[in-house]
């Protein structure tokens, strides 16, 4: 009987020395922020038919090196397509720069990048705001959110790709 036990001690201390081995213990080390960060923000998490949302995307240079270009898509999310009964644009877009706003184009589901101004160096960040309008007669009791792609090159000749980054969701409520 004694020997049965000592197996199964012993094999589960060789299962736990196997998981350890293959990673699958804890680890110490931090991860690094990436070349380039992208994050969304709303100034509001509901409306209602006939409303407007602002969603702000800004992005963070973390490299060393300029951001020279940027290539950035943005498209609703498979739940938002799935709700053929909301109605929603984009009807306006402006960058934030130190002088205040200034319009900007493209707005859309293409080549948002245009739209960050960039030369952006190194830790500094851009932030373009896009203009959600929910149609008068939209249906309510659902969700309108995006998800976006993002490439951006630098002056060392070097590039970044990042996505999905998903938006926070915006609830079309009844009035």
């Amino acid at each position: 009987m004694r020997s049965t036990q000592m197996r199964r001690i012993g094999l589960a201390g060789v299962l736990a020395l196997v998981l350890a081995l293959f990673g699958l213990a804890p680890s110490t080390s931090a991860a690094e922020a990436g070349p380039t960060d992208l994050t969304f923000t709303t100034d509001s998490a509901t409306t209602t038919p006939g409303g407007t949302v602002n969603l702000s995307m800004t992005l963070t240079n973390n490299n060393t090196y300029d951001v020279w270009f940027i290539y950035q898509t943005i498209e609703p999310t498979w739940l938002t397509t799935q709700r053929p009964d909301l109605k929603y644009s984009f009807t306006g877009c402006s960058l934030a720069t130190a002088a205040g706003s200034v319009p900007c184009s493209g707005t859309g589901p293409a080549n948002l990048g245009t739209n960050y101004g960039a030369t952006i160096p190194p830790g500094q960040s851009r932030t373009v705001t896009l203009t959600l309008q929910v149609a008068a007669d939209s249906g309510c009791n659902g969700n309108i959110g995006f998800y976006s792609y993002f490439y951006a090159e630098f002056s060392d000749s070097t590039s970044t790709s990042g996505g999905p980054v998903y938006t926070p969701e915006t609830r079309v409520l009844c009035a």
